[in-house]
């Protein structure tokens, strides 16, 4: 059975701000058993909505609609919507109520007749409670198509997404199963993994289909398998892995739906007892930000520092000034000596420092854009090694911060 994703908003089609949802919601129907067959952008204009609903209904069984139910002018999806239906708008008491709550408790400011309209749904629709925000989400039905409107702040659609829509959508269809095991690899390109194991590739069966997925120095290898035997199909990819693990084990460091390399290194450093510090410049804080993103983060996480300057490496970490005119700031000496500072400023045992060009211009150092120090320092001792990843800024920082935590991660193995 297929989905249909349709986002109403001209400021996602000036690109004020990224579609965010659309990532959300496929990856959450996926889980359930539904495709996505087509997920579309649109204005907020009432003819361009009242297209959108009817193509989308002639191609998918559920179409899910964000974005457009604010209290202003503006918002006009439950309008169109009552059109598109041939209904018309009533109140519903509990939206009113649960809408005078949060307004009560959380805005302190009286309630306005704008905002009293959020009470208003289609007649037909099901109403689905929103408990992060006053617009609530609807369900209606025509033609055998379920439709679902939820509000396009990220949040609030989430909230929706699963405690309403994904168990209804659960009961209201009888789905295949859809079984997905990414493998995360780090240390060798997409296409020389593909070389590795394109005898493995070709064995697969027919209901299993293999997708590389690079990014910036890590290719993660997602094996997804359909149909209705839900035991065969766990059995058969646990079996592919198994085997994949004879073939590229060295480069394999852990799986996506379990965690990502930044929890295992956390995980890792807690069952050793140990802590990290970091020292970053050229990278900005991504990494330490990478560490922080996750909870529980503070039993391993001692701290970091973003010495992006100079003159911040000297004061901060205690980096020679000496060393930097002798070897430049970018340089394995200055990157060592940074690890080791961070590591005893915050007196942890193992410490992540980096420093480089990420472009486009040279900065302080003279190495060429593109060009990175990354130093680890171990309870026993430090090192470092030269890169050379790109001339695009963005790219060079991710790349960065990946290979840090494959250099960390084989370090605590």
């Amino acid at each position: 059975m297929f989905a249909e994703i349709i986002t109403i908003g001209d400021e996602i089609l000036i690109g004020q701000i990224i579609d965010s949802n659309s990532a959300f919601m496929g990856k959450e129907l996926n889980k359930i058993g539904i495709d996505v067959y087509q997920i579309t952008s649109i204005r907020d204009d009432k003819q361009h909505i009242l297209d959108a609903l009817e193509e989308a209904k002639n191609r998918a069984d559920v179409v899910l609609i964000t974005g457009g139910l604010g209290p202003t002018k503006d918002d006009i999806t439950k309008h169109t919507l009552c059109e598109y239906f041939n209904d018309t708008l009533q109140q519903d008491e509990n939206v009113l109520a649960h809408v005078e709550y949060l307004f009560k408790k959380y805005i302190d400011t009286p309630i306005s007749e704008v905002n009293r309209q959020q009470a208003l749904v289609p007649s037909k629709a099901k109403v689905l409670m929103n408990q992060y925000g006053t617009a609530p989400g609807m369900w209606l039905e025509k033609d055998d198509t379920v439709f679902v409107s939820m509000p396009g702040v990220p949040y609030e659609m989430k909230g929706l997404m699963s405690n309403e829509v994904l168990p209804r959508l659960q009961k209201r269809f009888e789905r295949p199963y859809i079984i997905h095991k990414t493998i995360l690899t780090y240390g060798l390109g997409e296409s020389a993994i593909a070389e590795r194991i394109e005898i493995w590739e070709n064995e697969l069966p027919s209901f299993i289909k293999l997708a590389y997925l690079p990014n910036l120095g890590r290719v993660r290898l997602r094996l997804s398998a359909r149909g209705i035997n839900k035991k065969k199909l766990l059995d058969t990819i646990e079996e592919k892995v198994t085997s994949l693990h004879t073939i590229i084990g060295d480069i394999i460091v852990g799986y996506e739906e379990d965690e990502t390399i930044e929890v295992r290194i956390g995980k890792l450093l807690v069952n050793q007892g140990k802590t990290l510090s970091v020292a970053e410049s050229c990278t900005g804080g991504k990494i330490a930000q990478s560490f922080t993103g996750n909870s529980g983060a503070s039993s391993f996480f001692n701290g970091g520092a973003v010495t992006y300057a100079t003159q911040s490496k000297i004061d901060i970490l205690g980096v020679s000034e000496n060393l930097i005119k002798k070897y430049s700031v970018t340089s394995t000496q200055v990157a060592e000596a940074m690890a080791l500072g961070v590591k005893n400023k915050f007196k942890s045992d193992y410490a992540i420092a980096t420093t480089g060009n990420a472009g486009p211009n040279k900065g302080d150092g003279d190495v060429e854009v593109g060009t990175v120090f990354i130093a680890i320092a171990t309870p026993d001792t430090v090192f470092s090694k030269k890169y050379v990843f790109s001339n695009l800024r963005e790219r060079t920082i991710g790349k960065t911060a990946n290979k840090a935590f494959e250099l960390l991660l084989g370090e605590l193995l």
